[in-house]
């Protein structure tokens, strides 16, 4: 699977001790009406309860530059929060800064191997128009292409090779 390039988010929750939260690449659409999407956590994880108990999740989509926030919620650490700017206009913990946000409802709660799959109904979402996502390939984080960028970049090069 490490040949697969996917997304990198923050799967959130609350708890009754505070916010609880993991790094996540097994995110997907599941359906458009109702909007819907779903999250692969593994079963030792303490998010994995804390998002059982709650019924409710959010899933922050990484931008280009955050790879910080992504290496801190894949540990262990005690505070994964701490000197992470989050969003005021939720209920849920969202990352500041990230390309697109989803807060959901668990609709479904099913065993996949070493994993819990959550279905999640979204009850509310947003994107930034103005960022670009953070990838993961391979074991190591990565940007899209910009087209206009590489564009110009190319006719720079050759610009350069024909002098």
């Amino acid at each position: 699977m490490a040949r697969f390039t996917t997304g990198v988010t923050i799967v959130t929750t609350r708890t009754p001790n505070g916010p609880a939260g993991m790094t996540a690449s097994a995110v997907a659409s599941v359906s458009l009406d109702p909007l819907m999407l779903l999250v692969c956590v593994g079963n030792t994880l303490a998010t994995r309860d804390a998002i059982s108990d709650s019924g409710v999740f959010a899933v922050s989509v990484l931008s280009q530059g955050q790879e910080r926030h992504a290496l801190r919620f894949a540990s262990r650490c005690d505070d994964k929060f701490a000197g992470v700017g989050l969003r005021t206009d939720h209920d849920l913990p969202v990352v500041d800064g990230a390309v697109a946000h989803f807060a959901c409802n668990v609709q479904e709660e099913f065993a996949g191997g070493d994993h819990t799959i959550f279905v999640g109904q979204v009850v509310s979402c947003g994107y930034s128009v103005d960022s670009n996502p953070l990838v993961y390939f391979g074991g190591k984080f990565g940007s899209l292409c910009d087209l206009n960028s590489h564009a110009q970049l190319a006719f720079d090069w050759q610009l350069a090779a024909s002098m």
